[in-house]
């Protein structure tokens, strides 16, 4: 599983590259991502990096919780107020890799990706509840003529004869849309704000402004 990190979308805008084309980009905001802990071989049975994101006050936590940010120190304190991490992903990388990395750093962006890379983006995509066959599936709907009523937005027929006898399994049918974990691959890197810790990404992300998003090298790379 290749490098990868947490970010939070903020948006979307656009912006004009060196050849004077403006380019559509989204806006992930990748301060803050710290390294919680560490899982190695020998003591776990596989390798991986622990990454934590975003805020929480510590008070909000369950014991537990909260007594494994204490032993690692990795309480913050802003005033008199203590926070945590908010959301915790395990990533799993190679022993050469997983060296690299200690236990209470934080990163950004700019540590791993760079202008020009093709990176995967996985989110949760925006939740539209329980929809029926237009929205969830772009179904064209039937005629509106020659007496057809009450029936223009139905999906039709859903079985066959009295063989099989029965709706095949994943027939495309109303139900819950979106809500769903996403993946958008080969999108590609146009600029990092490095004092505003900002990832410029060409194209669109899955999930609502504000949502929590996981950042990686590309999986399947395109030749270009």
């Amino acid at each position: 599983m290749p490098e990868g990190l947490l970010g939070r979308k903020v948006g979307m805008t656009a912006i004009f590259v060196e050849d004077g084309k403006q380019v559509p980009v989204t806006v992930i905001d990748t301060r803050g991502n710290k390294v919680v802990a560490k899982r190695t071989e020998g003591e776990n049975g596989y390798n991986a990096v622990v990454i934590g994101f975003g805020q929480r006050k510590a008070k909000n936590v369950t014991k537990p919780v909260a007594g494994f940010f204490e032993k690692n120190g990795l309480i913050e304190t802003e005033g008199d107020k203590q926070f945590v991490k908010a959301v915790l992903r395990e990533i799993r990388l190679d022993a050469d890799t997983l060296a690299k990395y200690s236990v209470g750093e934080s990163f950004a962006g700019d540590r791993l990706f760079k202008a020009g890379d093709q990176i995967d983006v996985i989110g949760t995509s925006k939740g539209r509840g329980f929809s029926g066959v237009f929205k969830r599936y772009h179904f064209a709907g039937s005629g509106a003529s020659h007496g057809q009523h009450e029936y223009h937005r139905h999906g039709g027929s859903i079985g066959a004869n009295t063989y099989p006898a029965h709706v095949f399994k994943g027939k495309k049918m109303p139900g819950q849309h979106g809500n769903s974990r996403v993946t958008v691959q080969n999108l590609r890197v146009v600029k990092f704000l490095e004092a505003e810790g900002l990832l410029l990404i060409k194209g669109a992300v899955p999930g609502p402004n504000g949502g929590v998003v996981r950042i990686q090298h590309a999986v399947k790379r395109k030749i270009v």
